[in-house]
């Protein structure tokens, strides 16, 4: 069981991740610059979020630019993503929240407790830090990300 994914209209909860790199993240130092999709997905390496993530790649330019940075955000370790990143060609921040395990994606309320990992949530975030839209599907569903496109359209 997880709690409800917190909602539209919500201050999004500030976060500090390891990137894949082992950077240091916070989603307060994109406000008031850039418009978040921050995406949680269950675990690197399995097939349905390999080919989510490598959708975005090949359309990255309509999420991360001037005005939109691309987060996605698993429970896996940093080495893990950074071999991930690498293996697939990966050119955005793929953040851990690894330790302490899965306090983010509770904090947006799409943590599994069963799997203990993250549910495929999505959430745009405005400049102001505030949730614009989000979607959460199952495990085995993968996101439309024609959706997204659309949410990022409307800010």
């Amino acid at each position: 069981m997880r709690q409800m994914a917190i909602e539209v209209g919500s201050k999004a909860p500030d976060f500090e991740l390891k990137d894949n790199h082992g950077r240091v993240v916070r989603l307060s130092d994109f406000r008031g610059e850039k418009a978040v999709v921050l995406l949680f997905y269950p675990f690197a390496f399995t097939g349905v979020c390999t080919g989510e993530l490598c959708e975005l790649r090949d359309q990255l330019p309509r999420f991360q630019n001037d005005d939109v940075q691309l987060l996605a955000v698993s429970n896996d370790s940093v080495p893990t993503l950074r071999v991930f990143a690498e293996q697939e060609g990966l050119e955005y921040p793929l953040l851990s929240d690894f330790w302490p395990h899965g306090e983010t994606s509770r904090a947006y309320g799409v943590f599994d407790e069963e799997k203990g990992c993250a549910v495929r949530g999505t959430f745009v975030i405005d400049r102001d830090g505030v949730v614009r839209w989000s979607v959460v599907n199952g495990l085995p569903d993968a996101r439309d990300l024609n959706e997204y496109i659309k949410a990022l359209d409307s800010l």
